[in-house]
């Protein structure tokens, strides 16, 4: 049998450890509870988009051969903007793709015009602005900039972004997102870009949990009824 002053050790440590983690464990079981009963595509917030946007179709447009750029086109895409054509050309410069013309940069009406390609109709508009650097917890971080933020009223904070360097429309946000978003945080414990399942402090509370699971097993194995009338019988 376990000496007494032992399984106090065990219970203490047990204890303790629960009491450390049990935030961390708290803010597990509700994030995963959270994502298991979510429907993802409104999270990406497909609900406040139309399921097929609107594609144009354009004639009389320069070869690429007409365009004055400057050393090899690696690679070339046709996009739409405000109902205009135009060449994203090498992935640094858009180009008029019946003029020929370089385009400087978006402007915010072409902007609104790009998010309404996308949006519902029925949803009102509110506000646009510029942003030109966002921080690593931003709702719109890892994306290009800059870009154009295009909120709607609505009860959820819906906001659209919009790249300026190529008018490509980029993503949506809502409250919804926003949770999840938060809740995804605590669960992979990666406080600066929320997707690292590699870091320290996930491993060390996972250790951590893993030996709070086994001294539970310990101590009711040392403090069992059962076990003590097993290893009498044995003995």
């Amino acid at each position: 049998m376990v000496k007494r002053k032992t399984g106090l050790k065990i219970r203490k440590a047990h204890r303790y450890l629960g009491i450390f983690l049990g935030i961390q464990f708290l803010m597990w079981t509700i994030s995963g509870m959270y994502f298991g009963w979510t429907d993802i595509d409104e999270i990406h917030g497909d609900h406040f988009k139309k399921e097929v946007p609107h594609q144009s179709a354009f004639s009389d447009l320069l070869g690429s051969s007409q365009l004055k750029i400057k050393g090899p086109i690696r690679s070339l895409e046709l996009l739409e903007i405000a109902d205009s054509p135009y060449y994203w050309i090498n992935e640094t410069a858009l180009y008029d793709a019946r003029t020929g013309a370089k385009k400087k940069e978006l402007t915010a009406d072409e902007a609104i015009q790009v998010a309404q390609r996308y949006m519902l109709s029925d949803l009102e508009f509110d506000q646009i602005k510029r942003i030109e650097t966002v921080g690593d917890h931003h709702e719109y971080r890892g994306r290009p900039l800059p870009a154009y933020e295009i909120s709607y009223k609505t009860d959820e904070n819906l906001k659209a972004y919009v790249a300026m360097e190529n008018g490509a429309f980029q993503t949506v946000r809502h409250r919804d997102w926003r949770w999840f978003d938060f809740l995804w945080m605590t669960h992979t414990m990666d406080y600066q870009g929320r997707d690292d399942f590699n870091t320290i402090v996930l491993r060390v509370f996972s250790l951590l949990g893993l030996i709070t699971v086994f001294s539970g097993f310990l101590l009711w194995f040392t403090s069992s009824p059962t076990i003590r009338k097993v290893k009498k019988r044995i003995n």
